[in-house]
């Protein structure tokens, strides 16, 4: 069960190496373009599709048709992967369990976004965990972990990328130690005494994802940046001398730079951070230097709304 392309990996691992897959669970296609008028499948349900794999897209998880229908394919066991908050009804029907992927080291960063909030809070190693669900999110019991460093030059983009891979491998090596009964869950309240600061991993909304540049070091706002890129990508607010404003997308900074009269170097309480990969709204992305190249920003500056 999963959606975007960081569930594939771990459903090709499965394919590719002969796991009996009997069936994938995926959303519904999604309405795009301009008039939302064309249907666009998920990556997973594309991939299950080209293997030749049923495919399940059920508006509501406890929908009587879509029970019957999961029901009637006989899992041993489920696997979630980047997927919607499950029902008992369907988490506890197969009978070694459902046991979820999550791209974080648990119980740090419960939630739905643990490679950026990781990053944004200037973390040095990640992980992935798989853990038996149940009734509450990213609480269940853990049965593996796998660890990962996270780079000082690190985006999202990056790490998504290592804990995808990293996360397809431990899914493998779950259900073999699921199916050879050689597992012993571990719950996640024994692992407080070595946590000093349980983190969550909210959603990102446009609210908590504006750089408040008041708030940071030159530090943290290099993280911030980098934990939102490429997406959803941290954004501020460029005000022109003649009074204008538009939203800037900010994906990369250098850290302890001089002092510029170029607006987008940026001080801080510490020092000095340059943006150096931006987007304007409506623009295209593009270096900061060919972005001053063709502006006009004698007297503009960064501003928080």
């Amino acid at each position: 069960m999963g959606t975007p392309e960081f569930a594939v990996e771990s459903l090709r691992a499965l394919v590719e190496n002969e796991y009996n897959v009997v069936a994938v669970v995926t959303m519904p296609d999604k309405p795009v373009g301009r008039h939302h008028d064309t249907l666009q499948a998920s990556p997973v349900k594309e991939y299950a599709l080209s293997v030749g794999l049923p495919v399940l897209q059920p508006e509501k998880l406890k929908d009587e048709a879509f029970i019957e229908e999961l029901r009637s394919y006989h899992a041993d066991v489920q696997v979630v992967v980047a997927f919607r908050m499950l029902p008992e009804v369907v988490w506890a029907m197969p009978p070694k369990g459902t046991f979820n992927l999550h791209a974080a080291l648990l119980p740090q960063y419960r939630g739905a976004a643990p490679i950026n909030w990781a990053i944004i809070n200037g973390d040095t190693m990640t992980g992935v965990t798989t853990f038996f669900l149940d009734h509450d999110i990213d609480t269940g019991r853990i049965i593996h972990q796998v660890a990962a460093p996270i780079a000082d030059t690190d985006t999202v983009e990056d790490v998504y990328e290592r804990l995808m891979h990293l996360g397809a491998k431990l899914v493998m090596k779950t259900l073999d130690d699921i199916a050879a009964d050689n597992v012993q869950p571990v719950a996640q309240s024994e692992f407080g005494d070595t946590i000093a600061e349980l983190r969550p991993a909210p959603k990102l909304f446009r609210e908590n994802t504006q750089v408040r540049w008041h708030e940071h070091t030159v530090k943290s706002a290099y993280d911030f940046i980098r934990g939102l890129s490429p997406y959803p990508g941290a954004w501020t607010t460029l005000r022109t001398a003649d009074g204008r404003e538009t939203q800037l997308k900010v994906f990369f900074a250098e850290k302890n730079v001089d002092a510029d009269t170029n607006p987008l170097v940026v001080q801080l309480r510490d020092g000095y951070l340059r943006l150096t990969d931006i987007q304007l709204a409506g623009k295209r992305r593009m270096s900061a230097q060919d972005f001053l190249r063709g502006a006009h920003l004698e007297g503009a500056e960064l501003i928080e709304t």
